[in-house]
């Protein structure tokens, strides 16, 4: 599978709301995530307990869209916007962009850029 063809199956795990079962396939076991200008969390473990959390915490999900995708080689940049309801009432609104790196059709390498205040 090539690495769009990949990216494209991630974004439709997620849209669907397989966002676990998109990081299961997808995410390489060294893989490093971070946000804006933050340490990467290094490590599939580590960064399942996160993306764990997150899903734990949606209650509703109002918009999940991939704007854009961008696939060159073997780097891609999705622009997502995500609109949800957590599960203590709080409605979130994001627009980011996940800046990926893959390698042997695992992403090893994602960045998330967004405007923390929104």
């Amino acid at each position: 599978m090539s690495t769009r063809e990949s990216v494209q199956e991630l974004v439709t795990l997620v849209t669907t709301g397989r966002i676990l079962e998109a990081f299961e396939k997808f995410y390489s076991e060294e893989v490093e995530m971070s946000e804006n200008s933050n340490l990467p969390t290094v490590g599939k473990a580590a960064n399942r307990v996160r993306e764990e959390q997150f899903v734990g915490y949606v209650k509703e999900v109002h918009k999940n869209e991939a704007a854009k995708v961008i696939v060159e080689g073997d780097l891609a940049a999705i622009e997502w916007d995500l609109e949800f309801t957590g599960i203590d009432g709080t409605r979130v609104k994001y627009h980011q962009v996940a800046v990926q790196e893959w390698k042997d059709g695992q992403i090893i390498r994602e960045r998330f850029f967004y405007n923390a205040g929104h």
